[in-house]
């Protein structure tokens, strides 16, 4: 009897031509974490709206993907909305509401016939509905994919994900499904968003900024912090390659000697 197995598409080469570089497996960051920064300074250098920058900066995470899955990464977090990106002035943030749902619905397929499990990582609070409605969408056509997890990280911060892990254990603790002073750092994670999520290897961001800004702190306790002077419209893979190339020759300790 034959079964129909999914046909995974493999990425379309760059323009250029470039091929990753060639790096043992031991070398390869298994999670990439990314602060996808400088859409509002690439906009205004040319005189155009901040949102302009957000719409130039829509095909580098593809891109990156494509990347990712060229030379082996297993996991991508991406910061796509914080918990703070809510401060900015209500034509952005209504603007990168719309976007981030017309760029989910967008990108699904693509990201399915590439073998990309799409998971949503952040609070529902504050968050539009339609938005939530295409991230759920998203998780349930993308849930049995294999080749790399991609969390898409839409109203996150990292210490609204430590506050909210630890109010769900006061509340396991008031149900007496948990021993108080019982938690260990392997037991809090089971209440974060994601708790199967990878450490963070790599830690990326673009746009030359040298500062995390709240993004996956527990997660990126022992990750290589790489910092790269280009702005997020003009990131594509070969960026992506030369930070893992940066990464590879990192003595990583662990707090070893």
């Amino acid at each position: 009897m034959k079964t129909n197995r999914k046909q995974i598409k493999k990425p379309p080469a760059h323009p250029s031509g470039a091929k990753p570089p060639k790096l043992s497996p031991s070398q390869i960051p298994k999670h990439v974490a990314i602060v996808m920064d400088g859409n509002g300074r690439w906009a205004k250098k040319r005189g155009l709206p901040r949102t302009a920058g957000h719409t130039a900066g829509e095909a580098a995470l593809l891109d990156v993907v494509y990347g990712a899955i060229e030379i082996g990464v297993k996991e991508i977090s991406a910061f796509a909305f914080s918990t703070e990106n809510w401060r900015r002035s209500p034509e952005e943030v209504r603007f990168l509401m719309g976007f981030n749902r017309v760029e989910i619905r967008k990108q699904r397929d693509e990201m399915n016939s590439l073998g990309v499990k799409i998971k949503w990582i952040g609070r529902p609070q504050k968050l539009w509905q339609s938005v939530i409605a295409e991230l759920k969408e998203a998780e349930r056509l993308t849930k049995n994919n294999k080749v790399l997890t991609l969390n898409m990280c839409v109203n996150y911060g990292g210490q609204a994900e430590i506050v909210d892990a630890v109010n769900s254990i006061s509340q396991d603790v008031k149900r007496n499904k948990l021993k108080a002073g019982a938690i260990t750092e392997k037991s809090l994670k089971k209440y974060f968003y994601s708790p199967k999520m990878l450490d963070v290897d790599l830690f990326l961001r673009s746009s030359g900024e040298q500062r995390i800004s709240n993004f996956l702190l527990w997660q990126s306790a022992y990750a290589e912090m790489v910092f790269m002077d280009v702005l997020w419209p003009d990131v594509d893979r070969r960026t992506l390659w030369q930070a893992i190339e940066i990464y590879a020759e990192r003595n990583r300790r662990f707090g070893k000697a």
